[in-house]
């Protein structure tokens, strides 16, 4: 770019720092099936297994040790989603930076409660895993705006980071295999506490004080320069004057704002629209069936494994190692939603780009619930080499679902309200998530550690009413809808 704006290596390198910072450390609990098989090796709730017969032949009952654990990927998983709202807002308020500080200081000390945890001190994953939800949940927040540097690939590069958010519970896998290879848990994770440095140092250089633009001004540069403090460390919108004005800035019609709908919409207008309370209403039960998944794999693995330790240990890692592959089953979903950008005839713009941007998004979210359905039916299948194709169905489904999420959220709504309604819809589909843990507790009592009957409803329609039954495109109302970057 012209001047002293960000070039397109310092981009790329700002790209390809948050896909690995989001590869390697946001989602590492969805990756809890890896880790609960070697707390279970170092005994971590083992004082909760009974002895079922009166002749000591060593036959456990460990259906307590399984709920234990499975509350705190519950707590963990809710934390996940519910405290994204008070993030997205302190997001919005202040910026890049003091997010990201917040952000790091949870991961750090969520990693180093792990590191000094013991099996009498197993209390401590419940904080632990709740840090390292919010900790790593606010990072990829602060991560998604990087799409505003890339225009019209917007959209890809969003799901792709969200892509990246579902690899990293391969973390755990990692450390599962080098647990068995040898290395302590202990030192696994002052390592991972040891990367926060990485990450405060691309806080400094490879990211903006408050948010990237969109659309994107002339010569925008970033981050920190040596020497020095640069100038272009504020944002454009800190250092333009009011009456500055430029063809990329100046909207094509009056009443549609390129970088989201209507920018003086307030945020509860956003959240009181039929169209965010359907879109609230489909994550959730989509993301509760995604959460019931992963909480009983490891009874459903020992269940179909007629408790055989090696059986299990390989399914959980192929489990583990299907989730490695979301980082590259989300850029087609950013393809969907991308697609009519890319034609031979230019883009439309105003209220048509708006109409052509949701049906774009329709069509993401009816693929994702097709995809749902296939990992439901084949989750209800009480065969254990069917598991594989669950496994690959449940990865695709689960990338389609946040990065659309995300990608949706931006189109559709004001981008200024971004960090915020991503936040609440994150927050309010945790409230629903809660229903996880009744469901594992009723597996583990009376199903018997078969999860058959709590898979087989999810067999029903998942579709619910969707966005483009309410879509306002072209209707009248307090404001028009349009599409939009997640500027946030």
């Amino acid at each position: 770019m012209a001047g002293w704006g960000a070039g397109l290596a310092k981009r790329l390198g700002t790209l390809l720092s948050g896909l690995l910072e989001c590869g390697a450390f946001c989602g590492i609990i969805f990756g809890w099936a890896s880790l609960v098989f070697v707390l279970k090796e170092l005994h971590y709730f083992a004082d909760l297994c009974q002895n079922t017969t009166t002749d000591h032949s060593g036959l456990l009952d460990c259906s307590r040790q399984d709920k234990q654990f499975s509350l705190v990927f519950t707590i963990g998983s809710f934390m996940n989603n519910f405290m994204t709202f008070p993030m997205g807002f302190i997001f919005d308020r202040f910026g890049t930076t003091v997010a990201r500080l917040i952000a790091i200081s949870l991961y750090t000390g969520g990693t180093l409660l792990v590191a000094f945890s013991t099996p009498g001190l197993a209390l401590l994953l419940f904080p632990a895993m709740s840090m390292l939800s919010v900790g790593g949940i606010l990072l990829i927040l602060t991560n998604m705006q990087v799409g505003n540097l890339f225009g019209k690939y917007r959209s890809i590069i969003i799901t792709l980071y969200n892509g990246a958010f579902d690899s990293s519970s391969a973390i755990f896998l990692i450390i599962k295999v080098l647990y068995e290879r040898g290395l302590s848990l202990r030192s696994m994770f002052l390592f991972l506490a040891a990367c926060s440095a990485w990450h405060l140092l691309r806080t400094l250089f490879l990211m903006p004080r408050t948010r990237i633009p969109y659309p994107l001004p002339p010569a925008y540069d970033y981050g920190l320069r040596c020497p020095g403090r640069s100038q272009s460390y504020r944002t454009y919108e800190e250092k333009r004057p009011v009456e500055e004005g430029s063809p990329e800035e100046t909207p094509p019609e009056p009443s549609v704002a390129r970088g989201g709908a209507a920018p003086g919409m307030p945020f509860w207008a956003c959240v009181r629209s039929a169209l965010f309370a359907w879109h609230v209403a489909w994550l959730s039960a989509m993301q509760l069936r995604h959460y019931l998944f992963i909480g009983t794999l490891n009874p459903l693995l020992e269940h179909l494994a007629r408790g055989d330790p090696h059986l299990v240990s390989t399914y959980t890692n192929a489990f583990a190692f299907t989730q490695l592959c979301g980082v590259l089953c989300a850029p087609w979903n950013g393809l969907i939603l991308d697609w009519h950008k890319r034609g031979r005839t230019p883009c439309p713009d105003g209220a048509l780009g708006a109409l052509a941007d949701l049906q774009a998004s329709v069509l993401s979210l009816v693929v994702t619930v097709a995809q749902c359905l296939l990992f439901s039916v084949c989750a209800a299948v009480p065969v254990l080499p069917v598991q594989f194709a669950t496994f690959v169905l449940q990865v695709l489904s689960r990338s389609f679902l946040y990065g659309g999420n995300a990608a949706f959220l931006a189109i559709a709504f004001p981008a200024q309200h971004f960090g915020k309604l991503y936040g609440l819809a994150m927050a309010l589909s945790a409230l629903v998530a809660l229903l996880q843990y009744p469901c594992v507790t009723l597996v583990q009592g009376p199903l018997g550690g078969d999860p058959f009957y709590v898979s087989a409803p999810w067999l029903l329609p998942h579709a619910l009413p969707r966005q483009d039954r309410d879509c306002p495109v072209g209707r009248e109302g307090p404001a028009p809808w349009r599409g939009g970057g997640p500027a946030p």
